[in-house]
């Protein structure tokens, strides 16, 4: 349910999309990669690997050094199989990767009615093309920018202002939407954007609330009602 009765003035011209969690289920697909990492050794604790390892912040959050750690601290054998685990976990990430309900048609309709589309993401731009292509995604976006462009993450500002650039929009005219309070929202509220709080892939907090957003969505096409269609290019 929106929060807010949608006021766009100036009239919002272009979206930028936070990707994982925002357009697909990231957490999800991450899960069972780590499912299958550990089935690979024999084991059944692949929510171990997510929680303790990917989620710790002693690693990056897709770096490859945590199944390492976690092969080095089950005394699991790590040379010979550690490379074929990691394919294995980026294979399984991608292939469970599907678009939440709706967000294939939101996009659609955004794209018909004129709104420029970007992404901004902290995935590097190999990884962010390839969950896009597939999702089905891709085509929607008329820019990118991912964290080797910027090499800084969210939230920085420096992928918003690329972003803004890229697209040739003043931030006032445009709005963001994520699933994260602190990486997405606040930074973009910040360069004066109008931000849409998806809660509905906010896996991270448990009161799933923003009070920073403009907007609280609870599936991607409810951004239609916060876009009238007169409002496009």
């Amino acid at each position: 349910m929106i929060n807010r009765i949608p006021v766009m003035d100036p009239p919002v011209t272009t979206v930028f999309c936070d990707m994982d969690n925002t357009l697909f289920d990231f957490v999800r697909a991450q899960v069972a990669a780590c499912t299958a990492v550990a089935e690979f050794f024999g084991k059944t604790d692949g929510g171990d690997l997510y929680e303790n390892y990917f989620r710790s912040g002693r690693r990056g959050f897709e770096s490859h050094e945590n199944i390492r750690d976690y092969l080095v601290d089950y005394s699991l054998p790590v040379d010979g199989r550690f490379l074929r685990a990691c394919a294995l976990y980026e294979s399984v990430k991608v292939a469970e990767l599907v678009p939440y309900e709706t967000v294939h048609a939101t996009l659609a309709e955004l794209r018909n009615r004129g709104l420029g589309l970007a992404v901004i993401t902290d995935a590097h731009s190999r990884d962010a093309t390839r969950r896009l292509e597939k999702t089905g995604l891709l085509a929607y976006f008329d820019g990118m920018v991912s964290f080797d462009m910027v090499m800084v993450k969210k939230p920085a500002p420096e992928p918003f202002l690329v972003a803004l650039d890229m697209m040739k929009s003043e931030p006032g005219s445009t709005l963001l939407i994520g699933d994260s309070p602190h990486r997405d929202i606040r930074p973009a509220k910040t360069l004066g954007m109008r931000t849409v709080y998806a809660r509905y892939g906010d896996r991270f907090s448990q009161e799933a609330v923003c009070p920073d957003a403009d907007f609280s969505i609870d599936r991607m096409d409810e951004l239609l009602r916060i876009l009238p269609e007169e409002r496009g290019k």
